[in-house]
């Protein structure tokens, strides 16, 4: 058996096992209900304390968050204002750079622009004078053509050689010969001759030109070929290196076309161009020629010197048979006068004999002149007398026989 005392009463009574199991679990259901209850109790007064608490502490972080952040956003602020600030000084300088570099950048536009324009009329006016020119010069050598010979038109393209190397002689090829070749003593003659020598006087090339053109009516064509033969013969009568043939035939061919025509397959050292062609094809050869200069007079040198002993053994043997023929000859000469002289010898002597005869007949002629009297002349002769007997009349002195006054 069990006692329980009342709380109230305070009355102990017994219970048996069951009741008391009863009464203890309804206590204990009772008092765990009660606890539950009180520990919920504080537990939701502890978790609002603690959200409370929270809230507080949250509201308070807020509030220095807020503030932080405030504080933060003040200063971002005024950086933000400063910033801007200096940003806007920079900007307005930069625009004012700005403006001013652009302001620069018209005017410099502007003023290209109308150099431009200037430009851009008087390249119109130019151009428009070329075209006028050009055209004018088309119709010039159209009627020209037309009014033409086959040689006018020759020698046409000769004076428009002939002017393209003037125009640039000075600058160019200031100790170049560029003459007609007016030497026809072999036959035939080209137009012209270019020869270039060095500061030595030793020529280093030579051209022979010939140009050919004709009229475009003219029934029978000629071809470039036509003139290789005769050009490479005059090249070769006048010495010269190199042969070239500047023609306006055969329009339509494209090999002639396309630049400059070596044609040394046929004909050595012989080329083919176009007007447009002949200037530059004179600086190749001649900047070709000026290459192998060096090289030419190094060779000269070498063989001169290697030919330096022979040539004085050549001399040496040139003079003494030299020396023989002029002995021989003065030998020969020297006899024919000798043999002058005894002729001259001779002739004088001859000369001396006569000149002694010829006394001889003086003297007896002056002895007949002595003997001669005015009575010998007058004998017989009566009127010589009766004449000389007047004279005597009238001069005291009258002459004798032998003619000298008595």
């Amino acid at each position: 058996m069990n006692e329980i005392k009342c709380p109230k009463c305070g009355e102990v009574f017994q219970v048996d096992e069951s009741g008391y199991a009863a009464i203890l679990k309804q206590v204990h259901d009772s008092e765990f209900d009660k606890e539950i209850k009180n520990r919920l109790k504080e537990h939701d007064k502890a978790h609002e304390n603690e959200v409370e608490l929270a809230v507080a502490k949250a509201n308070a972080n807020k509030e220095k968050a807020i503030a932080d952040l405030q504080k933060k956003i003040a200063e971002l602020e005024g950086q933000i204002e400063l910033n801007k600030t200096k940003s806007e000084s920079a900007v307005e300088k930069a625009v004012q750079e700005k403006e001013n570099e652009i302001m620069k950048l018209q005017n410099n536009m502007e003023l290209e622009q109308n150099k431009w324009q200037l430009k851009e009329k008087s390249l119109s006016e130019t151009h428009a004078a070329e075209l006028k020119r050009k055209d004018d010069e088309i119709a010039y050598y159209k009627d020209l053509k037309a009014r033409q010979s086959t040689k006018m038109i020759g020698e046409t393209l000769e004076q428009h050689c002939e002017m393209q190397f003037n125009s640039i002689r000075m600058a160019a090829f200031p100790n170049a010969y560029f003459e007609k070749d007016n030497d026809a003593k072999t036959g035939s003659k080209g137009d012209f001759i270019f020869r270039e020598a060095d500061d030595n006087g030793v020529e280093f090339i030579s051209i022979m030109f010939e140009m050919k053109n004709e009229m475009d009516e003219t029934a029978k064509k000629h071809k470039n070929e036509d003139f290789f033969k005769e050009l490479d013969k005059d090249r070769r009568e006048k010495g010269c290196e190199y042969a070239v043939l500047v023609s306006l035939l055969e329009k339509d061919n494209e090999l002639y076309n396309n630049g400059i025509v070596d044609v040394s397959y046929k004909y050595e050292k012989m080329f083919v161009v176009r007007p447009q062609f002949f200037l530059p094809l004179i600086s190749i050869l001649r900047n070709a020629a000026l290459n192998s200069l060096k090289y030419r007079q190094e060779l000269a040198l070498v063989k001169s010197q290697n030919i330096d002993v022979t040539n004085f053994e050549e001399k040496l043997l040139d003079f003494q048979d030299k020396f023989s023929k002029n002995y021989g000859l003065a030998s020969a000469k020297f006899q024919s006068a000798i043999d002058e002289i005894d002729k001259t010898i001779d002739h004088l002597q001859k000369v001396k004999d006569n000149l002694i005869g010829s006394e001889r007949q003086l003297r007896l002629a002056n002895d007949k002149a002595q003997d001669l009297s005015v009575k010998k002349l007058t004998r017989g002769n009566p009127t010589m007398q009766a004449k000389f007997a007047e004279l005597g009349s009238g001069d005291k002195t009258t002459p004798d026989d032998t003619g000298k006054e008595g």
